[in-house]
């Protein structure tokens, strides 16, 4: 967080960091509801990934809706093997800051999921949110099958007009198939909960996502 990562510019396979084989260690159980962190999840729920910035206050925004059954904050959408959070400040593994989203979809839709996303940040931004500058704070969407995908897209369209009227740049929001999710370590699981007053550089746009 605070800008560490000043690098804007995505690192090659051949660039990035070895990694290691072994996964961090953390306690599986959400520290706000006690649901399990990892699968194998209730077989009715659905899993979401998205990338938003700093997934402190990312992951709050999820864990506080209604019908979400757990959130997790963690590293994908590069090349490094379950990588340390100092390795992806390095921005030599390619990974993004994001949050694993897991929701009962009888009670919220993979679409108000996106209202929640699209209107939490300014996806218009690049390699950056806020004053969180580098690889890992880009805006990304991954989507685990072709409903979310076409979903994801067209919010992704009727958003970007909203956002030309309201005067901003175009979304630089990255959709693609969902990666390998690598748990962050146990400290970053709901940063916010356990420390209250954390920093946050969570910021939208003000302007309203349509569904």
């Amino acid at each position: 967080m605070f800008g560490i990562n000043k690098t804007k510019v995505m690192p090659s396979a051949d660039e990035a960091l070895p990694g290691r084989s072994v996964p961090v260690e953390i306690v599986d159980k959400h520290f706000v509801n006690g649901n399990p962190l990892k699968p194998p999840f209730p077989t009715s729920m659905q899993q979401a990934i998205f990338g938003l910035g700093c997934f402190w206050g990312a992951e709050r925004k999820f864990w506080q809706l209604q019908g979400v059954y757990t959130t997790a904050a963690g590293y994908a959408a590069g090349y490094t093997p379950n990588p340390s959070y100092q390795e992806v400040c390095t921005g030599l593994t390619g990974h993004n800051e994001v949050v694993l989203v897991v929701y009962d979809p009888a009670i919220i839709s993979y679409q108000e999921l996106l209202k929640v996303f699209w209107e939490s940040h300014n996806p218009t931004q690049g390699m950056r949110q806020g004053n969180d500058v580098g690889t890992q704070y880009r805006s990304g969407i991954y989507y685990f099958n072709n409903e979310q995908r076409d979903v994801a897209e067209m919010t992704c369209k009727n958003y970007q007009a909203n956002l030309e009227r309201a005067g901003y740049e175009g979304i630089t929001t990255e959709i693609l198939p969902a990666p390998v999710f690598y748990y962050a370590e146990d400290y970053h699981q709901q940063y916010l909960a356990k420390n209250p007053g954390g920093y946050c550089g969570l910021g939208g746009t003000g302007v309203t996502c349509n569904l």
